[in-house]
This record gives C-alpha cells, structure tokens and sequence, in this order.
C-alpha cells in the first residue's frame, strides 16, 4: 500500500510539472503570434515525450541525484516515507503556483523537498556541501548565463542579418526563399528542442524518487512519468503559458528564435552532464535578456517571477519537512 501511495504521489508531481512546465519551451511560438496555443501546446507535448523517453538511455546521473544519494545515509533512501514526503512536498508547490500562473521550477521545488525532508530524518548528518554544489550552484548560475547568452546571441544574429543585403528588403528571401518561412520553422524546431530538452533533464528527476519500488524497472517508470507529464501540460498549462509568452517581455519570431536556442543548449548540456538545472531559470533568463537588448522586458512580472523563485525551496522545503514528521508518526 505504501509503495502504491508512492507511486501515486510521483505521478501527481509529474502531473503538475507537466502543467508548469511543458509550455515554457514553445512560450515564444505563441508570444511571437507564431502559432496558436492549440499548436504550441501539442508541439510541447510531443517533443517533450520524445525527450522523457530518450532520457532512459542518457540520465541516469540524474536519477541517481534525486533520489537523495550522497545526500542523506543510503537506509534513508530505501524508505517509502522519505520520498514520498519529498514527492507531495515538491508537487503542492509546484501545483499551487501553477494555479496561480506563476512558472516556477520543478527542479527546485524537489531541491528543498529533499533539504526538508533530509534534515527532519537525520539532522545534522544532511550532506550541505553537496547540497550546494551539486544542486544549488547550477539552479543560480544558469539563469544568469541564459540572460547573458541571450543579450549576446541575439545582437550578433542582428549584426550578421544586416550584412545580407537579401535579408533588409521589405520581402527578404535566402537562397530563393522566403525567409519569413526559414525563421518559423527554425522557430518551431528550437522550441522543439526546448521542450526535448526539458523531458529529459526533468523526468530523471521524478523517476529518481520512485528507484525504491524494486519491482518497478526504471524504463517503465520514466513511460509513466512521461505520459502523466504529458497529461498535466495538456490540461492545465494554460495560466502559466500566458504569464511565460504574453507578460515577459514583447517579441517577434527572431527574438523568440534566439531564446530558445540558449535555452535548448545550456539545458541539453546540463541533461548529459548530469547537471539539475531549471528550464524555468533557463527559459526566463533567455527571455529576460532578450527582453533587455529591445528594452520590452516587463521589470515588474519578472519581480514577482524572481519572488516566487526564492519562496519556492523553503515552502517546499517547509511541506516536505511536515509531510514527513507525520509519516514517521503514523508510522
């Protein structure tokens, strides 16, 4: 019955990761007026799936990262109770912001479930430093690199676009065609590769907590958390959709362009690096410098994004914690 309350607990946090987080990758689609949010949301879905899949062959550092190795005494992690405390606690504080439309991170969120959680089963015995190197260090340099790269990408694809005549014409075309075309598909495969991106740096992440259920395989568990994720950002990715594509900054499809592809590569190198960053931290880094660079960027939304960030691992830290405590009572 535990081990099925587990499980159940997991899906219900990749249920709410899908719902905040499978638009983040194609929010400058429908920003851009690219696409409708019909589109760009079943564009998110598959190409996330396609990731959460492929994360069975490519992150399995990840999986072992969330589980709570290295961070807490080996026995801890083969009790239902610690993950399933880590899994409720990540998933209220995931779900409850996406009720609200603020993006937050899944990745953070499961951050301060393990610190609460850790800490109220074994104290001082909770390992801080890799705490920080391992999980915060990323989750606060990569939002910064993505507002760097981003500010810098975009003034360079500038620059080289105003050295081709054929590109500052009223109709601009390369190589015979239009490249209005070149720009929208480009658009469509960099928000793919977002989205592909995500799944495969975020499912490891929930697949990490389920490790415990032996009779689970590993690949089976990655398939459930994909289709639960997919399911979540169908149904309920609509309110954080609108803050991520309408309320951050304006854009057109070769800001939008130039977002994504920061954002799909930092992400993808940290998947295959076994690195936890945020898409979130990520994605609205990208979007926060190219909002900087045409001076559209709404300082005001982005605060309170930034707000909801830095409430995300203690509340999530506080719910895993008190989950736990009752756990081991009822226990």
């Amino acid at each position: 019955m535990i081990l099925l309350l587990l499980f159940i607990t997991a899906c219900f946090l990749a249920y709410s990761n899908g719902a905040n987080d499978n638009f983040k990758g194609v929010a400058t689609l429908f920003g851009s007026g690219t696409t409708n949010y019909k589109k760009a949301i079943n564009w998110a879905t598959i190409t996330t799936f396609s990731g959460s899949v492929t994360a069975i062959f490519l992150a399995e550092q990840l999986v072992k990262n969330f589980s709570g190795k290295g961070l807490v005494p080996n026995e801890l992690i083969q009790t239902p109770n610690f993950a399933i405390a880590i899994a409720l606690g990540a998933a209220i504080t995931v779900f409850s912001a996406t009720r609200i439309g603020m993006p937050i991170s899944t990745t953070h969120s499961l951050v301060g479930a393990l610190f609460g959680a850790g800490v109220m089963a074994v104290g001082s015995d909770f390992n801080f430093e890799k705490l920080g190197n391992t999980f915060l260090m990323p989750l606060i340099v990569s939002p910064l690199m993505a507002a760097i790269l981003s500010f810098l990408a975009y003034l360079l694809l500038k620059f080289i676009r105003k050295q081709i005549p054929n590109l500052n014409t009223t109709t601009p075309t390369l190589f015979g065609i239009s490249s209005f075309k070149i720009l929208d598909s480009l658009h469509y495969v960099s928000s793919g590769i977002v989205s592909f991106a995500r799944g495969l740096n975020d499912t490891p992440k929930i697949v990490g907590l389920l490790i415990i259920i032996k009779t689970f395989e590993i690949e089976w568990s990655m398939i459930s958390v994909a289709i639960v994720m997919a399911l979540g950002g169908l149904l309920n990715a609509k309110k954080v959709g609108e803050t991520m594509s309408k309320k951050i900054t304006k854009m057109n499809s070769g800001q939008g362009f130039t977002a994504n592809m920061i954002t799909g590569i930092l992400v993808t190198t940290a998947s295959i690096h076994g690195l936890p960053v945020s898409t979130t931290h990520v994605s609205v880094g990208s979007l926060f410098g190219i909002g900087t660079v045409t001076k559209k960027a709404d300082y005001k939304v982005i605060g309170k994004i930034v707000l909801s960030w830095i409430l995300t691992l203690p509340i999530a830290a506080i719910m895993s914690a008190i989950i736990f405590k009752v756990l081991d009572l009822l226990a």
